[in-house]
């Protein structure tokens, strides 16, 4: 095999069907959508439409959507916006411990500011501690940031009942769903979700496109000045093409949803059977009930997770430690700490997501040579030696 990719919490690939959409825009229907002579009016159709597709999905009003470049740009937008908006209120954020940089380091940059932020701690299997949530709402308390599901482990958070805590208390809940959608049918409304963040990227659409919903009513001051667009909340020419695929590609995720996730969840639970059965002392990381139905997590003890994903490269495999957006660092997943990993453990994890373009035959694949890769590793460390003659004592 040439390429297996198993990588796809970090992208995924472009559907076809999305990609054809898409073109025209790239194309024949170049107006700026701000512009009010004919090619500019279709083009702010296309996006309005967009927009339309993403609200049926979350089950919200289309004004309640704005676009962005990605996810990353919709958490900071809506975590700082938020914060700014309700200044006068109070200066307390509550966020947990395994959430994604984008959401972390835009916490820390208003700390760096005067807001005080309370990170929550998470179980073995990274779900927060509604009790210990509740018990950390101040009078000063604005917001409450938490993501659906973890881009690492794959847990899925109780969104509804955060969201109950979040309006008894009358204190605005954030949640990064960038994992979420496409994954899990979400309601905003019935969860008591006031902002989402999502990228379209994560669901077979192109990069560089996310959106952002905030609930009407809501305030938050604008991330980006300039012009007018995105109802003054976010200046900046729109990506027309960009848009027309998170479209598309959302309401392609959502056509067929549940179909969609038992495949992906059959290949996953074999990968995992097959994994535990012929390779010994393995730790599986995250619920595996509450969990993304193509995400695995598992930690190789004795072994190095950047030796093990370069020899899987080598046989053509793509899988991952962590986040992408983190991968450069050569320090343990923060994830996998909080979750009460000892350092040596948490080294050695691989992280497989699998998604709608992969085969049975790709997993046997994968699971050969990772049997051939983890002994061979295994061999080489001197702490698998001393491990052995322990065992053998």
């Amino acid at each position: 095999m040439d390429i297996v990719y198993l990588d796809n919490s970090a992208t995924t690939k472009t559907d076809e069907e999305v990609v054809k959409e898409m073109i025209p825009y790239m194309s024949k229907n170049y107006g700026n959508p701000s512009s009010i002579y004919k090619i500019g009016r279709e083009n702010r159709k296309a996006v309005e439409d967009a927009r339309d597709k993403v609200a049926k999905v979350l089950n919200c009003e289309s004004g309640e959507i704005y676009f962005t470049s990605c996810g990353s740009e919709s958490d900071n937008t809506a975590i700082k916006g938020i914060a700014y908006g309700y200044k006068n209120k109070g200066n307390h954020i509550i966020t947990s411990k395994i959430e994604h940089p984008a959401v972390l380091e835009t916490c820390k940059q208003l700390e760096k500011e005067g807001f005080e932020v309370t990170y929550i701690s998470v179980d073995e299997n990274g779900i927060v501690n509604l009790e210990e949530l509740e018990k950390s709402i101040k009078p000063t308390t604005t917001l409450i940031t938490i993501m659906f599901a973890n881009n690492e482990i794959g847990t899925i958070q109780p969104i509804k009942e955060i969201g109950e805590i979040a309006k008894k208390h009358n204190v605005l809940f954030h949640t990064d769903a960038v994992q979420a959608v496409g994954n899990i049918r979400i309601d905003v409304k019935d969860m008591n979700i006031d902002s989402l963040s999502l990228s379209a990227h994560k669901f077979y659409g192109p990069k560089g496109v996310g959106a952002l919903y905030v609930r009407k009513g809501v305030k938050f001051d604008k991330f980006l000045n300039g012009g007018h667009q995105e109802r003054n909340k976010r200046a900046g020419t729109e990506n027309v093409a960009g848009i027309v695929g998170l479209g598309k590609a959302i309401e392609l995720a959502y056509m067929d949803l549940e179909k969609h996730n038992e495949k992906i969840k059959q290949l996953r639970d074999y990968y995992v059977e097959q994994v535990k059965e012929r390779i010994p002392y393995i730790k599986i990381n995250g619920d595996m009930e509450k969990r993304l139905p193509g995400n695995s997590n598992i930690s190789f003890r004795f072994i190095e997770g950047e030796g093990l994903l370069l020899n899987l490269d080598l046989k053509g495999i793509c899988a991952s430690s962590g986040s992408a957006c983190t991968s450069g660092s050569l320090d343990p997943s923060h994830v996998l700490l909080a979750i009460g990993l000892p350092h040596e453990i948490a080294h050695g994890s691989l992280r497989i997501s699998i998604g709608k373009y992969n085969t049975k035959e790709e997993i046997d694949y994968v699971i050969d040579n990772l049997v051939e890769i983890v002994g061979r590793l295994r061999e080489m460390s001197p702490l698998w030696e001393e491990f052995l003659e322990e065992e053998n004592k």
